[in-house]
């Protein structure tokens, strides 16, 4: 699975008063009416329980020089990982991460058990984009995506 190349996210939630946050390179789009995305966490996620019980998410696409944040979301506690962040508080508060070039904001519609993951379907409440390249991730390496010219 290395070698597809896949954009990468950090996913965030907060519940009982913590935020959470975890990068995330599983996420796509499902739906455009209504607007639907997913994202799949393993079962045996430290993080797992949180992200079903917040009953939504905010998934935020990060850009091109972001590749740090992608770093700091993938290990660490969650206190480690939000330490320094400039936060927006979406809907249901889970935390936007300042900067990022796009941002869904989410309402958990169905959960689907699959193997050692689960999929968590959400229908998009609010989002917004801003200019810039994506951070890309392919064969445990980053990159940013150009156009090729014909």
């Amino acid at each position: 699975m290395s070698c597809f190349t896949t954009g990468v996210t950090v996913v965030t939630a907060h519940t009982q008063g913590q935020d959470w946050g975890m990068t995330c390179n599983s996420f796509n789009t499902v739906s455009l009416d209504p607007a639907m995305v997913l994202w799949s966490v393993r079962k045996t996620s430290h993080s797992h329980a949180a992200f079903v019980k917040a009953g939504g998410y905010m998934v935020n696409v990060l850009g091109a020089q972001q590749k740090d944040l992608a770093l700091k979301f993938a290990q660490g506690t969650q206190e480690e990982r939000f330490a320094g962040q400039d936060l927006v508080r979406g809907i249901h508060q889970h935390p936007r991460l300042d900067g990022v070039i796009a941002w869904f904001d989410c309402r958990i519609a169905q959960i689907v058990s699959a193997g050692d993951h689960d999929i968590l379907i959400g229908e998009v409440l609010d989002f917004g984009v801003h200019t810039g390249h994506g951070l890309a991730y392919a064969q445990r390496s980053f990159g940013v995506l150009a156009a090729l010219d014909e």
